[in-house]
């Protein structure tokens, strides 16, 4: 068995994540203790108690799934579960997957989180941004629908999730537009997301700098494993290019298809998602349904993990 460990982004977050592994593990509220003290608030509260509107914002949501990775993860680790051999994340779970790698500090990571976070909130005005899936076209058709769309509104492919699932990014009228356009070209779904900010597109790229800066200024050390990066679904041999992707990548697409191919390239077949919901095990088997999945966020999805990882029946 050669082990991957993927981390989840937005999307998979609700009020009372978490608690069961944090009712049987201390690290998981240790872990976002040390959240509060770089945020300046109590993330876990937030977490537990919502409310759930405020949770769903994204300066909110993003350090919330950050932290919840990495204490996924820390109770793998205590629990001496089988260390990956590669990690990845879904878009913000890229730095999760790079605290783990070690490539930042949990204290660094989370204060550039809850920068990205802030930035992404305030890249546009509120109500004219958002996000809508689109299931059942291929890639180069959704591009080719977005680029008759675009002009002075933004419409933009930008999370290539699986074959035959894409997010498109941009203004809210000219995503309306495309969802009404992909349905008549054949689309078995396409539907607007509950999403106020248009994530990874060029609508973004005002958060570029600022976020580039902070990355500039923060501490970073070669991986301890290696890290499959979303900006072009590959590892990268430096650590300036790591950066350099990870800058990039904010207002860049997510090619999480080919972050999944590549790590089967490299010789993996069972993936561990580290993190709230199942959202990456599932794109896992429409990806390629011989990899194994396993995701882990309360204690019987932890104990199927470790039993699987350790070829125990």
């Amino acid at each position: 068995m050669k082990l991957a460990g993927v981390f989840p982004g937005q999307g998979a977050q609700s009020v009372g994540m978490m608690k069961e592994l944090a009712d049987n593990y201390p690290v998981v509220e240790q872990t976002f203790t040390e959240a509060a003290d770089v945020l300046g608030y109590d993330l876990w509260s937030l977490v537990q108690q919502g409310p759930e509107e405020k949770l769903t914002i994204t300066k909110y949501t993003q350090p919330a799934m950050f932290v919840s990775g990495v204490a996924a993860y820390r109770v793998w680790l205590e629990e001496e579960g089988p260390a990956p051999e590669i990690v990845a994340g879904h878009s913000l779970g890229e730095y999760s997957a790079l605290v783990a790698a070690k490539v930042l500090s949990f204290a660094d990571a989370m204060s550039i989180v809850a920068l990205r976070g802030e930035l992404m909130n305030s890249a546009v005005e509120e109500g004219t941004g958002g996000m809508a899936a689109i299931l059942g076209l291929d890639d180069e058709v959704v591009i080719s629908l977005c680029q008759s769309l675009s002009g002075d509104r933004i419409v933009e492919a930008v999370n290539f999730n699986s074959p035959g699932q894409i997010v498109i990014s941009g203004h809210v009228d000219a995503l309306e537009k495309a969802v009404s356009e992909a349905k008549k070209q054949g689309a078995k779904m396409a539907t607007m997301l509950p999403v106020s900010v248009p994530n990874h597109s060029s609508l973004m790229s005002c958060a570029a700098d600022p976020l580039a800066q902070k990355i500039n200024s923060i501490a970073a050390s070669d991986p301890i494993i290696p890290v499959v990066q979303n900006f072009e679904g590959k590892i990268y041999e430096t650590l300036d290019d790591m950066l350099g992707a990870l800058r990039r990548h904010v207002d860049g697409p997510v090619y999480w298809t080919a972050t999944v191919h590549e790590m089967k390239t490299r010789g993996v077949d069972t993936i561990v998602e580290f993190g709230p919901g199942k959202v990456l095990s599932g794109l896992v088997k429409r990806i390629d349904r011989r990899l194994g999945a396993l995701p882990v966020f309360d204690m019987n999805s932890l104990q199927k993990a470790l039993s699987a990882c350790r070829g125990e029946k």
